[in-house]
């Protein structure tokens, strides 16, 4: 069933549609379509808590519209157009909105116009600027490392496992070592990343761990953990989890884990720790470091204001 309540959730979180389909996860029309319904029959967020799925989709199935046959841009034609100097999207679309008016078609608003030319872009692998923007994207995993830890009594090496968290924009980043990858400490590295950081993002971008998606053995029908859910509607903030077999929609934790490998863990592997406060002791010290260190960008580039809960 369409997850109608966490629509309309980050819809009044003022979320963009494409966002919104991501995180659910659905497609963008029916994105659209539900919000468009609900806009029809006054209906939006918060709602009451005994407003359950079933009883908005009886709401909101009645007054579906119809879906509108608009015009495609012709984008073999964008394509080589948009090669030549001084060229725009915004000019390529003011001409097809007057072919259009020519022709008597419905013609596609700028932002879904650039959409499907994005769309046909990524199509032939065209080579594109990635928009970031401060604040807007925390993405977190579990390093594929593990720290060490000496049990005090017996001299037995128990594995410690790194929670890593790095801002998209800035680069900024979060490290804590936790006994175990479940559920629990999933969580409360989210909480303890959010007090460091000072503030909350829009958007949490996880792997596909199990403590953040449930996939039941099919990758393609994965589904955001309930409790992970729970914890973003307390924070007022969406789960958009990296697609699987798409490393490029985890980037920055990737490269992040890398680098935290072998600023921190790396450099800790001689020290001898007994405890998970000793070594987050350690961590901490290093992490400093680690965020302070001088960057090859424009004074200012590094600040990113996040909202408060």
């Amino acid at each position: 069933m369409t997850k109608y309540r966490e629509i309309l959730r980050l819809k009044g979180l003022g979320f963009s549609e494409r966002n919104i389909a991501l995180s659910v996860p659905c497609s963008r029309n029916t994105v659209s379509k539900v919000l468009k319904c609900a806009e029809k029959r006054g209906i939006s967020w918060p709602l009451s808590d005994s407003t359950t799925d079933g009883d908005l989709e009886k709401l909101l199935s009645q007054s579906a519209p119809a879906v509108s046959s608009k015009r495609m841009p012709d984008f073999a034609y964008i394509r080589k157009e948009l090669l030549k100097n001084g060229i725009s999207k915004k000019l390529l679309w003011t001409e097809y909105m007057e072919d259009c008016r020519q022709a008597g078609d419905e013609p596609l608003m700028y932002s879904q116009f650039c959409y499907y030319i994005q769309q046909d872009e990524n199509k032939c692998r065209a080579t594109m600027h990635i928009n970031r923007k401060p604040a807007e994207r925390v993405e977190v995993d579990w390093a594929g490392d593990t720290a060490e830890l000496i049990a005090p009594y017996t001299g037995e090496i128990v594995p410690a496992y790194i929670f890593v968290g790095v801002m998209t924009y800035s680069q900024y980043a979060y490290v804590e070592a936790f006994p175990d990858e479940k559920q629990q400490s999933w969580i409360d590295a989210h909480v303890h990343m959010y007090e460091y950081f000072g503030g909350i993002a829009k958007i949490l971008v996880p792997d596909n761990c199990k403590t953040a998606v449930i996939h039941n053995g099919i990758w393609k029908d994965q589904r955001i953990n309930t409790v992970y859910h729970e914890m973003a509607e307390r924070y007022g903030t969406a789960i958009i989890p990296a697609r699987v077999r798409t490393p490029k929609d985890k980037l920055n934790a990737e490269g992040i884990v890398g680098n935290i490998s072998t600023w921190i863990t790396a450099v800790l592997r001689k020290e001898q720790f007994f405890t998970i406060a000793e070594l987050n002791a350690a961590i901490r010290v290093k992490l400093e470091e680690f965020n302070n260190r001088p960057f090859q960008k424009k004074e200012g580039c590094r600040y990113e204001p996040m909202s408060f809960t």
